[in-house]
């Protein structure tokens, strides 16, 4: 684990100098074995292609060697037959078997008369056919003749019709060279097994080591012999007989004696790219690992070295870990002159100093705690007081409401008691039902009024549905139990609103819907919720200058009322003041006798 940290580049100089040398090195290694053996590989590509085309030249002299022996037989046997003066079938055929017992890669031979018909054939064959048509004997009569071909000739008058061809080689020599007008022609066919044969040994004669194919190929492109995927195949100048760079081939497009007899055979030797290039590919791992060690051997050198040389900074860097931790204070610089030491020597008083600091920020963090705790006791000092407020303020708000519903309640039923006790012996019996069942009702009435208090006080639909919605079923509400035309114009922007300014609005407008329903004798009630962003909602007011407010107005048709004067013994307009000064909002009352009642309120967003 140690070594690995050792040559973590990361984490030592000497590491990564190292790392550099080695990657340097090899990557020069690659590229001077690829430049030497491309180079090489070029070399040894060009003797191979020179060796296969040498093996080639001697396919080509050994092929024409062969077929030129054998042309020169069926010669020597013509002027054997011109010689004796015999020409009789029986003389003739014997002279042909004695060549055929000798060669018996003829598997035919025969003579034609000047008219074109078989005289002799060997094993009776072709005897009587006329053969004039056929190319050995147009050619033969002129010149020696050599021709290959797949196609049954007329000798084989017993193959049947749809008898499947054969390669062979058709020979034929004129009869008397030295009498053209004789006309006559001797001719032999040779068997593509001897050719095949003569093809095997020339190639057992090369190095079988080097992985050898000869291909034969015809005038036409086929390939005549070779390995059997490629016989019968169609060779033109698209083709690749490397297969893929996979072989070196050489070739000859000229056999000597056999081109001249019309044949134009090419010789194509090729070996296997694997062996024929083993020598370079072996060059070029070696060079690799020759230069690939130099490298390593460089990269060790250089890594030793450079250790050498940063041994005083590595002794910098663990002084400096030192102080990090906090083991010591202060850094010790090295001694000289080299840069080294001056590294140590800025370390040192930049440690120094931050030092300092550190000393005077831990003073200013203890001063700084100390206020922290002060503002701290004064702030929940200041959250008790508000706490204490709102309690207060809720208190202001009940007594307000119980002073609205069951005050009122309790005062009518107090007075109508007393009238009843007075008058109670002057009264008639009807009368004084009369009195009483109206005490009943305003006893009823203040409860009912006590109980829509302490519902209201526990209410919380703005907080569930949004200032809309409970505005909505205020409204809806107010209009059933008065049967007062009550309507709602609201913004869907604003319908949503939903926290305890909201619900302070809501109570505003509960409160001023509810003075309507006491005082205010109207037929009909309109409430509206928007938003303003004109910045002139009011000019009554300096302090409502946002752009952007929510103005919610209860507007009613009644009987109106001076709201200068003073109402003793009523606090519904004060609570709704009051209300509106704890959210920051402008609460404007324009009334007059006979005028209805607008009450608007004003919110800043």
């Amino acid at each position: 684990m140690r070594l690995l940290q050792t040559l973590n580049p990361r984490s030592h100089i000497a590491a990564a100098i190292g790392w550099a040398v080695f990657l340097i090195v090899t990557l020069a290694a690659l590229m001077a074995a690829n430049l030497a053996a491309t180079e090489a590989e070029q070399r040894a590509r060009a003797d191979a292609e020179g060796l296969l085309a040498e093996f080639a030249t001697q396919v080509r002299d050994a092929l024409s060697m062969s077929l030129e022996t054998r042309r020169s037989v069926l010669e020597a046997t013509a002027v054997q037959i011109v010689a004796a003066g015999d020409r009789r079938p029986l003389g003739v055929a014997g002279t042909l078997d004695m060549v055929r017992t000798r060669f018996p890669e003829f598997t035919w031979l025969g003579v034609a008369s000047a008219s074109g018909c078989v005289t002799t054939g060997t094993d009776g064959l072709g005897l009587g056919d006329d053969v004039t048509r056929t190319l050995w004997f147009q050619q033969g009569r002129l010149h020696p003749y050599v021709g290959e071909g797949r196609t049954i000739s007329a000798l084989d008058t017993t193959a049947p019709a749809n008898a499947e061809a054969h390669r062979l080689l058709d020979m034929a020599v004129p009869l008397n060279p030295w009498m053209p007008e004789d006309g006559g022609v001797i001719a032999a066919r040779l068997s593509w097994s001897w050719m095949e044969a003569v093809l095997s040994s020339i190639q057992a004669a090369f190095n079988t080591r080097r992985q050898i194919d000869l291909l034969l190929v015809g005038r036409d492109g086929t390939v005549l012999a070779g390995p059997g995927a490629w016989r019968g195949r169609h060779l033109d100048a698209a083709s690749d007989i490397t297969e893929g760079g996979h072989y070196v081939v050489g070739k000859r497009t000229q056999l000597r004696l056999a081109d001249n007899l019309g044949l134009g055979w090419t010789a194509i030797i090729r070996q296997s790219a694997e062996s024929a290039l083993e020598p370079v590919r072996t060059l070029r791992r070696t060079v690799f690992l020759i230069v690939f060690l130099a490298g390593l051997i460089s990269a060790a050198a250089a890594m030793l070295a450079t250790r050498v040389l940063t041994r005083r900074l590595s002794t910098l860097a663990v002084a400096a870990e030192t102080v990090q931790r906090g083991e010591q204070r202060m850094l010790v610089p090295p001694a000289g002159s080299d840069e080294v030491s001056r590294i140590g020597a800025t370390l040192s008083h930049l440690v120094e100093h931050l030092q300092a600091e550190k000393q005077a920020l831990l003073a200013l963090n203890a001063e700084l705690d100390a206020r922290v705790t002060e503002r701290t006791l004064r702030i929940e000092r200041m959250a008790d007081e508000a706490r204490h407020a709102a309690v207060t303020r809720e208190r202001l708000r009940i007594a307000r409401d119980l002073h609205d519903t069951l005050a009122h309640s309790l005062m009518a039923l107090l007075t109508q008691v007393r009238l009843v006790r007075k008058l109670h012996q002057r009264m008639d019996d009807g009368e004084l039902d009369a009195e009483l069942t109206h005490a009943e009702q305003v006893a009823a009435t203040g409860l009912a009024g006590a109980r829509a208090a302490i519902a209201q006080m526990r209410d919380n639909s703005v907080i569930d549905l949004g200032l809309g919605q409970a505005l909505t079923d205020l409204v809806r509400r107010f209009g059933q139990r008065t049967g007062v035309s009550a309507s709602l114009d609201c913004d869907t922007s604003c319908a949503t609103w939903a926290d305890d300014r909201a619900a302070t609005l809501f109570r505003i407008v509960e409160e001023a819907l509810r003075n309507v329903e006491r005082h205010a004798q109207s037929t009909t009630v309109c409430v509206t919720l928007h938003h303003d962003s004109n910045g002139n909602t009011h000019a009554a007011s300096s302090a409502c200058d946002s752009p952007i407010r929510v103005v919610v107005a209860v507007v009613d048709d009644g009987i109106g009322f001076d709201p200068a004067l003073p109402r003793p013994g009523h606090y519904g307009l004060r609570g709704m003041r009051e209300q509106a000064a704890l959210i920051d909002a402008y609460l404007d009352i324009h009334s007059g006798p006979g005028e209805g009642t607008r009450v608007r309120v004003v919110l800043d967003c």
